[in-house]
């Protein structure tokens, strides 16, 4: 038996994985085993969020008849084909931290990072009372993409291969792009001063003084970063709103809070505690990778 196991926290940079079998795989599993069924609730709560968003666990080898190939475990719950279950013991996940996270090699600090983001789900793990549809705006931004995260959203290769930065950028090459890998300028460090000139080669164009608002032509992106870890892309739409795309979830107009997302400066972002900056993308004129 052997478990593949994503760590599922970051937006822009590929997940940390590890690889479990034999008696530590089925330790696991045990400790999984569904218990009591959530009531009025079918899929995992807080896909939206950034920052930890759960363990996504599939099983590669022999695997056990009592659990799908791939599902999710998040704040003490399992969810996948007709599950969504509290789990046997609710402190697996502080369990897997405990035994298995330092071998994420994430380095220095990630292992109590993850703990605390694990404590951060369950005290935010609750139904959210997210707000009414909002009425109709018109179009302010005549260039920008519309909101249509069906497109994204098709739980396989669209939305598993595709991260934050190529939804900003309305541009799928299921490589889970990275600023500056398409021109060879990569980021060398998780900050605003190395991920912006990255962007930059990638031939998006730096608009510090847009401050929210829709240019002439391209549409409005925004680059926020989680110091040391992460970095994180949100775009501006038709209709004045702004949506992302947390790693290989599903793309949502949503902010950490469960609120609509007038403005990425001021928006629940989690972690992503530094605001770097407004960009235009220019429709037909970047390439990423």
């Amino acid at each position: 038996m052997t478990l593949r196991i994503t760590i599922d926290i970051f937006s822009g940079r590929p997940n940390p994985v590890i690889e479990v079998d034999g008696k530590r795989a089925r330790e696991i599993l045990e400790r999984l085993q569904p218990a009591k069924q959530l009531r009025g609730r079918a899929a995992a709560p807080l896909e939206f969020r950034l920052g930890y968003r759960g363990l996504v666990i599939e099983q590669t080898a022999a695997p056990s008849r009592a659990f799908p190939r791939m599902f999710r475990v998040v704040a003490g719950a399992i969810y996948g084909p007709e599950l969504a279950h509290a789990v046997a013991d609710p402190q697996v996940e502080e369990f897997f931290a405990k035994g298995l996270g330092s071998k994420a090699r994430e380095g220095r600090g990630f292992l109590r990072l993850l703990q605390r983001q694990i404590g951060l789900v369950k005290q935010f793990e609750r139904p959210l009372k997210l707000p009414p549809f909002p009425r109709p705006i018109i179009h302010s931004c005549r260039c920008a993409p519309l909101y249509e995260p069906a497109w994204w959203n098709d739980g396989g290769q669209k939305q598993l291969n595709n991260n934050c930065y190529n939804y900003a950028t309305n541009y799928r090459t299921d490589t889970f792009a990275q600023p500056g890998r398409a021109s060879g300028a990569m980021y060398t460090a998780l900050t605003c001063a190395s991920v912006r000139p990255a962007a930059v080669a990638d031939a998006l164009i730096a608009s510090p003084g847009a401050n929210n608002k829709c240019p002439t032509e391209g549409h409005l992106v925004a680059l926020v970063i989680w110091p040391g870890w992460d970095f994180h892309w949100y775009r501006k739409g038709r209709n004045g709103r702004w949506s992302h795309k947390p790693g290989s979830t599903p793309v949502t107009n949503l902010d950490n809070s469960g609120h609509l997302i007038t403005d990425p400066r001021t928006a629940d972002r989690g972690g992503y505690t530094n605001f770097c900056t407004f960009m235009t993308v220019m429709h037909g004129h970047i390439k990423i990778n």
